[in-house]
């Protein structure tokens, strides 16, 4: 054989073995070949440099991307874990949860008043978080969370999970995210009670929230506030995400106002103030409302995954591939 044609062999024994997980033994029934031929052409694609073999802790973070967030974004920090290829969505938002709680209990200093958003991603996150991660912090949810359908959301169990973590204390904001009228959000606002929430969460010196995506499987949808019919309206219309439940364009930019005016919690734009703003966000489906949160300032601080750190960067590069 030519030098092309074992370059072809070695390539095509490794894409089976590496890519497709075929056992040796499959590979050497398929091409005709013992074991031990199959284990050799595996070593010289290794000396060959077609494979390349990386051990890596799975809590290693990739610090070039981490740079390149920041000098790019503006950003005041980034945390970028690594991706592995078995990894579905499910294993992939827990690896980034995980990274998520351990940023938040380095963080210097601790926060003493923590807002809070509510979601899948935070759940893992506040699951993740050890015993004694800070000291008596203040843990307040930034939007409603009360569930309109029959499985209640787990909004003030992650919070109350983080306090008691910290050995803190809990305001929760006791409304849903999103109420049929504009004058019904109005008067809740008013209420003593919700507006004192309110109040304690603009004063929180850090955020946390995990930016939701456009699919049907958006948690707003599981809670009953919206259909997937609404979702698909809501898209067709530019949105790209949501932000503690109000809808974002690519800009960062309110996508259905009567929508927004429905929608009980922290403006926006107090996101973008504050002093510490983390988002904790990951996999495909949530790549442009990822871009959409660190380009239009809506976090500080990033923690994601490395395929959506490259997208960020990349973009277009990543679309080609």
């Amino acid at each position: 054989m030519t030098s092309t044609e074992d370059e072809t062999l070695l390539y095509q024994v490794a894409s089976l073995y590496y890519e497709q997980n075929r056992t040796q033994e499959q590979i050497g029934e398929e091409l005709h070949f013992t074991r031990w031929k199959v284990g050799r052409l595996l070593a010289e694609a290794r000396q060959a440099g077609i494979v390349r073999i990386e051990v890596r802790h799975p809590k290693a973070r990739m610090r070039g991307l981490e740079e390149g967030l920041r000098e790019v974004f503006g950003l005041r920090d980034a945390v970028v874990v690594a991706a592995d290829r078995a990894d579905d969505d499910e294993r992939l938002r827990a690896r980034v949860a995980e990274a998520g709680a351990d940023y938040l209990a380095r963080l210097h200093p601790a926060p003493r008043q923590l807002g809070v958003s509510w979601g899948r991603t935070l759940d893992l996150l506040a699951a993740r978080l050890q015993p004694g991660w800070a000291t008596g912090v203040h843990v307040v949810q930034i939007n409603g969370g009360l569930s309109r359908s029959r499985t209640p959301t787990s909004a003030q169990d992650m919070a109350g999970r983080i306090a008691h973590l910290a050995q803190g204390t809990l305001s929760v904001l006791p409304v849903p995210s999103i109420v049929e009228q504009e004058t019904t959000r109005r008067l809740l606002e008013q209420d003593s009670a919700v507006a004192d929430v309110l109040t304690q969460a603009a004063a929180a010196d850090t955020v946390l929230f995990s930016p939701g995506g456009i699919g049907a499987d958006s948690v707003l949808v599981s809670s009953g506030y919206l259909t997937a019919d609404d979702l698909a309206s809501l898209a067709a219309a530019g949105a790209v995400g949501d932000v503690a439940g109000r809808f974002i364009d690519a800009r960062g930019a309110i996508v259905d106002r009567p929508l927004d005016d429905r929608t009980l919690g922290l403006p926006l734009d107090h996101l973008r103030n504050s002093a510490v703003s983390v988002a904790v966000v990951s996999g495909t489906a949530k790549h442009a409302v990822c871009a959409a949160v660190v380009a239009s300032g809506l976090c500080n601080t990033l923690v994601t995954d490395h395929l959506t750190a490259s997208h960020l960067l990349n973009p277009h590069q990543c679309e080609e591939l």
